[in-house]
């Protein structure tokens, strides 16, 4: 399903690609920015991508962070958590680096490789694991975009609550890339990460008056490129939030090593203070000129 932009939005948030201790600094994150008073589940549009789909979807359905503090997993789940399988991710991150290859044709094969590798028991887990980190069934009311990618056809999708997707297997789907996880089936249909289609998938909330933009990645990247990027929506208003340096060492040099969960989420959690410094004002002004707006017609 392709879905358009945010046409006319106060506020936009987007959540984007960051493996296991991503979600859970980012978690840390938005979870400490709530409990001082800067609420971004209260975001017109909300757009989450791999891990941002998880932390979105938390977000979204008013879930409590702070369970989140040690890694769930589903209730009676014994199988040992799944390793990365470095010379897939390998094979995956070298279609996607190749000199001019079309990026539609980069997805399709990444694509077939996602689907040569296909495990039913792993994807089972796997929307276990969703399910017990979410802890929510259904979609919320508010605008909640997910992406993926069609691991058949290399096609991007974007998932909303009237897609009649199940929230949690879409957030699977999202979050499932070649390597780490295992394609999503739905409708016939396999998909893998979100990120394959455009990295935080940023573009989808063009429109937005207001953009808030957190990254968990944004330190494996030139900064001008972090910086740089939101500016294809137009807001005006952008706040663009990366891991702070004690959030850099505590995320380590493997986004998917389990063990650290704990420390990312805290990590995530120590910095929504500083965060908080810079989109408090931001946040809440938006807000009242939307009410403003709304209150005269305009």
């Amino acid at each position: 399903m392709t879905l358009g932009t945010a046409d006319i939005c106060d506020r936009a948030l987007v959540l984007g690609p960051g493996g296991v201790l991503g979600t859970a600094w980012m978690a840390g994150l938005v979870g400490g920015l709530r409990g001082i008073g800067v609420d971004l589940g209260q975001a017109d549009l909300t757009i989450g991508t791999s891990a941002g789909a998880i932390v979105s979807a938390l977000l979204t359905t008013r879930q409590d962070f702070d369970r989140l503090a040690a890694p769930a997993r589903p209730s009676g789940e014994e199988a040992p958590a799944r390793r990365v399988d470095g010379a897939l991710t390998a094979s995956v991150f070298a279609v996607l680096g190749e000199p001019g290859l079309d990026p539609g044709e980069a997805r399709r094969r990444v694509g077939r490789i996602a689907l040569d590798n296909a495990d039913p028991d792993a994807e089972h887990m796997l929307i276990a694991e969703r399910g017990a980190l979410i802890g929510a069934d259904a979609w919320p009311q508010q605008r909640l975009l997910l992406t993926a990618v069609d691991a058949g056809t290399g096609e991007p999708a974007v998932w909303d609550r009237t897609s009649g997707i199940p929230l949690v297997r879409a957030v699977a789907a999202s979050s499932a890339f070649p390597g780490a996880e295992p394609p999503v089936g739905f409708e016939g249909r396999w998909y893998m990460d979100g990120a394959l289609r455009a990295g935080t998938n940023v573009d989808l909330a063009a429109g937005a008056r207001t953009l808030v933009v957190i990254e968990p990645m944004a330190h494996l990247f030139p900064r001008e490129q972090f910086e740089q990027e939101p500016a294809v929506v137009g807001a005006r208003n952008v706040v663009a939030i990366g891991p702070d340096p004690d959030a850099v060492r505590a995320l380590g040099s493997d986004l998917n090593d389990r063990a650290k969960w704990t420390q990312a989420y805290r990590a995530g959690l120590a910095q929504a203070e500083a965060a908080a410094e810079g989109l408090r004002s931001v946040w809440r002004a938006a807000s009242a000129e939307a009410s403003a707006e709304r209150s005269t017609g305009i």
